[in-house]
């Protein structure tokens, strides 16, 4: 999908079947209304893995981990929309700022014209979409790949795309309700709303109005059976949106809180910066389920603000449009950066790590004026609260690397913005020496590949070519970090 064509300009056989459309194409390519982007992922700090699975849906696996991540981190997965690519969705999206000052992994799948004309992901193929199938497979198999290599946390695994990554991301929420905790939706439509490419039209122009009843039984039939747990899903659109009608927002959101047994009436609004409008659904504990973000007069795109404050992220482009940053709200919303009931206040500065022994990490930061208390989160879970600006968090693991972030908590009990995160080593860890080739190096964990370099795990020293022939010690100094030593390097 784009803001000035479909969503569905898939596979060759396809586009041979609707010529008209086809005319309409090649007149917006000529008018510059298409943006030609590489295949190649290659911006700064992405990588590409391999040898992640069966990979029927013959998609691409990239990912981003910021230096020092913690174990048990979050991951986050993130699915570019039509004629995009792993790139440039992390160039412009601001996930990578998110996942550098909240402490998670990304993963960004890639698809490309050998699977559809258009570098769509195939949303609207029943064989792409359904569990244990196609493109929706191979996504499950870098989930699982990229939990083993960065040691993540399995219970905190999220989704998101914009257009037809937004509708793959709907598909996959409802095919793989037991893999992902959270997701949302950027101008995509409702889970299964198309089963081939003449009613995938039909769901982006003018999508069926059925009962929540039954959106949400398309999502329980979708899922293993039993299932009883879902996903808090975010759903974003623009009011001016041609490509994908806004009325797919009011059956999406029809369709989850359906499934969690919510009703239809929003339990609080709000109005948020960029012309937007945030609706929230609570489920039976009073937290937040579904939350479905309206901006107003925004086209087809990602929601960005770019710019260098706290909410701020990403950048301006195609699709790409400078109105709110969507990536701070949703990171919020699953709980990444310290809770999504986000107060007033702001966040604390000069967050350190004042000492460390093997089993507690010790933080201190300046006060925040207003502030009645301080919540204290460990790779974005909350651990504590204090009425003090420090705190000492305890019952840790020897030698492990955890995140911290805090946010100062407001008379009404609302945790404002979090801080930039730090991250604290516990003492006791003795480091260990590895020497090998760097292929060897990389299939074992101890580093990654990217554009045939191979560089160190944690620490991203270069090492040279990526082969079997040039060799290496690399000196494991934390859990999941790496530093070339090969001067004599002893444990």
């Amino acid at each position: 999908m784009g803001q000035s064509h479909p969503a569905l300009r898939f596979s060759r056989t396809l586009i041979k079947g609707v010529r008209r459309w086809v005319t309409a194409v090649a007149a917006l390519a000529l008018t510059g209304g298409l943006l030609a982007i590489s295949p190649q992922a290659s911006a700064a700090g992405l990588a590409q893995v391999t040898g992640f699975g069966t990979n029927p849906g013959n998609l691409s696996m990239y990912t981003y981990a910021p230096d020092a991540l913690p174990a048990g981190a979050p991951l986050v997965v993130a699915l570019h929309g039509c004629t995009q690519s792993a790139s440039d969705y992390y160039a412009h999206s601001g996930w990578p700022k998110f996942a550098d000052a909240y402490g998670f992994a990304l993963v960004l799948p890639q698809t490309s014209s050998a699977n559809n004309a258009n570098s769509c992901f195939n949303w609207f193929e029943p064989g792409d979409s359904g569990r244990g199938q196609g493109e929706a497979l191979s996504i499950k198999q870098m989930v699982d790949k990229a939990v083993a290599l960065y040691g993540g946390d399995t219970r905190r695994v999220y989704i998101t795309g914009l257009s037809a990554g937004g509708a793959m991301t709907a598909n996959m929420l409802a095919a793989y309700p037991d893999v992902f905790a959270g997701g949302a939706i950027d101008s995509g439509l409702p889970a299964r709303c198309a089963s081939g490419v003449a009613t995938a039209y039909t769901c982006m122009y003018s999508p069926p109005d059925k009962s929540p009843a039954q959106w949400g039984e398309l999502v329980r039939s979708a899922a293993p059976a039993g299932t009883t747990s879902w996903p808090r899903v975010a759903i974003w659109q623009g009011t001016a949106d041609t490509t994908v009608r806004p009325a797919n927002a009011t059956e999406l959101r029809d369709q989850w809180t359906n499934v969690w047994g919510i009703g239809q009436t929003p339990s609080r609004t709000r109005s948020l910066g960029g012309g937007t409008t945030l609706s929230a659904y609570d489920d039976a504990s009073g937290r937040s389920a579904v939350e479905v973000y309206t901006v107003s007069g925004m086209g087809h795109g990602l929601a960005v603000d770019p710019g260098s404050g706290a909410e701020q992220c990403g950048s301006a482009g195609t699709y790409y449009l400078d109105t709110i940053c969507s990536s701070y709200h949703t990171a919020r919303f699953w709980g990444l950066g310290g809770g999504d009931d986000t107060g007033t206040l702001p966040a604390p500065t000069g967050l350190t790590v004042t000492g460390t022994t093997d089993t507690t990490v010790s933080l201190s930061w300046k006060a925040v004026a207003g502030a009645v208390s301080y919540a204290v989160y460990r790779g974005g879970t909350q651990v504590g609260s204090t009425a003090s600006a420090s705190y000492t968090d305890s019952g840790l693991a020897t030698g492990t690397t955890y995140s911290y972030t805090a946010a100062a908590v407001d008379t009404s009990g609302a945790a404002g913005s979090a801080s930039p995160a730090v991250v604290a080593t516990t003492t006791g860890f003795t480091p260990t020496c590895h020497t090998a080739s760097n292929y060897d190096h990389t299939a074992a964990g101890r580093a990654h590949q990217s554009g045939g370099y191979a560089y160190a795990t944690g620490s991203g020293q270069a090492m040279g070519l990526w082969n079997t022939f040039t060799s290496h010690t690399l000196k494991q100094t934390a859990p999941g970090y790496y530093v070339v030593d090969d001067t004599g390097c002893s444990g």
